[in-house]
């Protein structure tokens, strides 16, 4: 039988050493099985936290794998499916940190066709726009105040919809209620605005 890892502690009581073994073997068909029953349900448990990063899961899973093939004495494990999800749970978190570090990329012909289109609006139809949505502001605010107010404060000032409650003297889901409102007004009235 092959060793996959020889190492040797010293035994502070005695002043003696122990010799542990762990066998390449014994870890294989201890990540094998694991594999087996639980997989399926690792990839679905990673692909569903990654929403936008799908395509990560088997990288994030192997990762899983080889944390798990680096535990020494993987039968003191008592509840294997457990201890496999804090692992990836631990994995996912390391991996949100790295990408939260990392700069956005930005693809440098969606910049220049970005400023392709500022530099070819014509001024006259940006004065049009502006009029435009001026109308569907006012038609907004027509049409429910505290709407347009909470869209105003939200989406234009960043107010959270708790402080906006707070302010109006009304309930967090009523606050939402308004927001919806205007936004399903907006989308019932853009076409006019075009």
């Amino acid at each position: 039988m092959s060793l996959l890892l020889r190492e040797t502690l010293i035994n502070p009581k005695r002043g003696g050493f122990w010799k542990t073994a762990v066998t390449i073997d014994s870890k294989r068909a201890f990540l094998a099985t694991l594999e087996k029953s639980h997989g399926r349900q690792l990839q679905r448990y990673l692909a569903a936290r990654l929403r936008n990063a799908v395509a990560d899961a088997p990288d994030l899973a192997q990762e899983v794998y080889l944390r798990l093939l680096r535990i020494d004495h993987h039968e003191t494990i008592r509840n294997t499916p457990a201890y496999l999800f804090t692992v990836a749970s631990h994995v996912l978190h390391q991996y949100r940190l790295r990408r939260a570090a990392e700069p956005e990329s930005v693809e440098i012909l969606d910049v220049v066709s970005e400023l392709q289109t500022v530099a070819d609006t014509d001024p006259a139809r940006e004065v049009e726009l502006e009029q435009r949505f001026e109308r569907l502001g006012r038609g907004l605010y027509q049409h429910s105040v505290r709407a347009y107010t909470t869209l105003m404060m939200h989406r234009g000032d960043g107010v959270p919809l708790q402080e906006i409650a707070n302010r109006f003297g009304v309930s967090y889901t009523m606050v939402k209620r308004y927001l919806s409102k205007a936004l399903t007004y907006l989308e019932q009235h853009l076409d006019d605005v075009e």
